[in-house]
């Protein structure tokens, strides 16, 4: 039988280390966190620009691919996932993010009442541990420690310089629930380290006789019986079946695609999908699996000349030493980059009612992660549709928890996706001929300057040079009872069985307009705060 916990964190990741904190406050309620990663005792987990080599390795990506998308025009792209405790933010572009007042405003108008902007604005401030103090905004002494970037490029301030010239404002801060403007990322690191949701929420407990923390395992399914979830079956380190019963609730944190595997192992999700994969059918749930959302961006790579970029450092052996000084002695310099320092928020067109596109900007260049550096000054400037309109789905191929899923993501499968991305490229190509960025002289390598600007050429082009910025969301969403795709209530209740939550980012029924992971922190502790108060009016019953 296994033994029993009252609360089961299934994925340590950015949303489990919060739940498992927060669940195991009480040192009456057992919880078990099972992750199938391992430690985060690595050292190009905490060195922020680890990401490099993080990405598309197996010690910390679970390597997934998408399908050959039509809207690419054939291509099959990497889509990392982080493989480790601390999950993605172990290994993503740690921003702090939280996207759009009035995209927690439209969850809330969908009859998901206490997710406005009112009402998750609080719980944004309790979860950091903000640079800027305390106010109406941010809050200080929580878990996840946000700071200003710790390195400066002048090719950058002449970007923002030029987003100016077009009449973009200046921001300091865009995470005030309006996020237009130009201006610096703020990032999760503290001194010069990458601050994933294990080290600000779940090492610091670890010591909790309450809470155990299972390593190398890899959930197979949920154990159901009587239209309830009882517990979770998994495979440990050494390869051998476990299995453990939850008193209380199960709780999913395993993320847009690693939830829905789960899911669909336990005989959860579309029927046909299921019998397809040779999986018997104990709930078809038409929603499971279904509804992904996802950023695709417009990698634009621009040469430049007379400015210093990270092409120029990297390969010089001497430099690269001076980094690695700098970041040892001052915890500053190249070594603290995040994937993209500088951000652009604009509307695609004048018709929007607010900003639908955010441009990250970075001081270097390279084919794609993984890969070098180009051997040429270059910057690039990537472009993503923050709404997009294209929806796609993830789905299991076979009953074996180590076979790899199908994500189909059908990016640019609308017509608005694809008039939004010509947009982009037409937005960027203009940015970058704005009068302060002149004196580099830039000249467009990607897409590059054949391809016409038409909406039709720029369409292709998008296709052929799209790639993911790593926000899948939306698998496992949110609705109201008697809505048929819907997987969860507003509590995060699974819909049609007892004793399962969701907390994760596959709950958003329509994507932020930002970066995803601050708020998929939010709906942790969100989600927390749900459960124990649903267990304290049920008496501190199993519900």
């Amino acid at each position: 039988m296994g033994e029993v916990y009252d609360y089961i964190v299934v994925g340590a990741g950015t949303a489990g280390c919060i739940l498992a904190n927060r669940l195991s406050e009480a040192p009456a309620s057992r919880v078990l966190l099972l992750e199938a990663g391992d430690r985060d005792n690595w050292i190009w987990f905490h060195i922020p620009v680890g990401y490099l080599f993080a990405i598309g390795n197996p010690r910390a990506d679970w390597m997934f691919r998408t399908v050959a998308e039509p809207g690419l025009n054939g291509r099959s792209l990497a889509y990392p996932r982080g493989k480790v405790i601390g999950g993605s933010s172990a290994i993503n572009a740690m921003i702090a993010m939280r996207g759009q007042a009035e995209d927690y405003d439209g969850w809330r108008d969908l009859g998901l009442a206490g997710w406005g902007w009112d009402d998750v604005l609080p719980v944004f401030r309790r979860i950091e541990d903000h640079f800027l103090g305390a106010g109406p905004f941010h809050g200080i002494g929580g878990g996840y420690r946000v700071e200003a970037p710790r390195v400066a490029w002048p090719v950058l301030d002449a970007v923002r310089d030029a987003a100016g010239a077009m009449g973009v404002p200046r921001s300091d801060d865009f995470n005030t629930g309006r996020n237009d403007g130009a201006g610096y990322f703020h990032v999760n690191q503290k001194r010069g380290r990458r601050w994933s949701s294990a080290r600000g929420f779940l090492k610091p407990v670890l010591g909790r006789a309450n809470l155990r923390l299972e390593t190398g395992a890899l959930v197979d399914r949920l154990t159901l019986a009587g239209g309830r979830a009882t517990g979770v079956r998994w495979l440990a380190a050494d390869g051998s079946p476990r299995e453990a019963k939850a008193r209380a609730e199960v709780v999913l944190a395993a993320g847009a695609i690693g939830s829905v595997q789960i899911l669909h192992r336990s005989g959860v999700g579309p029927g046909a999908w299921l019998r397809a994969a040779g999986i018997d059918c104990v709930r078809d749930h038409p929603g499971v699996g279904r509804n992904l959302q996802d950023h695709l961006q417009q990698r634009a790579i621009y040469r430049i000349h007379g400015a210093t970029t990270l092409n120029d450092l990297y390969p010089s052996l001497f430099r690269r030493g001076l980094m690695g000084l700098d970041y040892l002695l001052r915890r500053r310099g190249p070594l603290t980059m995040a994937p993209s320092q500088l951000g652009i928020f604009m509307k695609s067109d004048p018709a929007r009612d607010r900003a639908n596109l955010e441009f990250h900007v970075q001081p270097l260049s390279l084919d794609r992660f993984g890969e070098p550096l180009h051997r040429f000054p270059a910057i690039t400037v990537a472009a993503c549709n923050l709404r997009p309109t294209s929806r796609g789905e993830v789905r299991v191929t076979a009953a074996d928890p180590r076979a790899a899923p199908v994500i189909a993501p059908n990016y640019l499968a609308t017509e608005d996706d694809r008039r939004v991305a010509a947009a982009a490229i037409r937005l960027t190509r203009r940015l970058m001929a704005q009068p302060p960025l002149r004196h580099l002289n830039p000249v467009e390598h990607l897409p590059g300057a054949a391809v016409g600007d038409d909406d039709a050429a720029l369409a292709r082009a998008a296709g052929d040079i799209g790639t993911t910025i790593f926000h899948p969301a939306g698998t496992a969403r949110m609705g109201q009872r008697g809505d048929p795709e819907a997987v969860v209530d507003a509590r995060l209740r699974f819909l049609g069985l007892d004793g399962l939550r969701i907390a994760d980012t596959s709950v958003m029924p329509r994507i932020v307009s930002g970066n995803t992971n601050t708020p998929t922190a939010m709906i942790a502790m969100k989600g927390a705060d749900m459960i124990l108060a649903d267990r304290r009016d049920s008496g501190g019953r199993a519900r």
